[in-house]
């Protein structure tokens, strides 16, 4: 499932997030009835994050459903999760981001109730190499 939210994912990134103490992060799963696992949510923990008043805060990293299991509220439900995971260690916000342009995520997270900070877009240039001194 992982994979199919961050496709540059790896393996050992999954076992990172497992190995986390649960007062540093969790890993939320939803399954269907038959017991196959069709949703998740990973929820850390961040000293800082934009917008916020608190420090630290939870923070929800990543969030996907199956195409077939959207719209049955699983999401929503993860959050909540995440918000009482949240709450049980005495914080007192929960932040996220999305990328510019995903309107989906973003109703997804205005409907869960989260509230727009800011926006961003970030820049960057690759610099040449050179040969030589530093004397510039």
């Amino acid at each position: 499932m992982r994979l199919r939210l961050w496709p540059d994912s790896e393996e050992s990134e999954v076992d990172a997030v497992l190995a986390l103490p649960v007062s540093q992060g969790i890993l939320l799963v939803a399954q269907e009835a038959e017991g196959r696992l069709c949703a998740f949510a990973e929820v850390g923990l961040r000293r800082f994050a934009d917008g916020c008043r608190s420090s630290p805060v939870a923070y929800l990293e990543g969030i996907w459903v199956d195409e077939q299991s959207r719209r049955l509220g699983l999401a929503s439900s993860l959050v909540r999760k995440g918000d009482q995971w949240a709450r049980n260690r005495g914080l007192t916000e929960f932040a996220s981001d999305s990328e510019l342009g995903n309107t989906g995520s973003e109703a997804f997270h205005l409907a869960a109730g989260f509230e727009a900070t800011q926006r961003a877009i970030c820049f960057r240039r690759t610099l040449s190499c050179r040969t030589g001194t530093d004397s510039d």
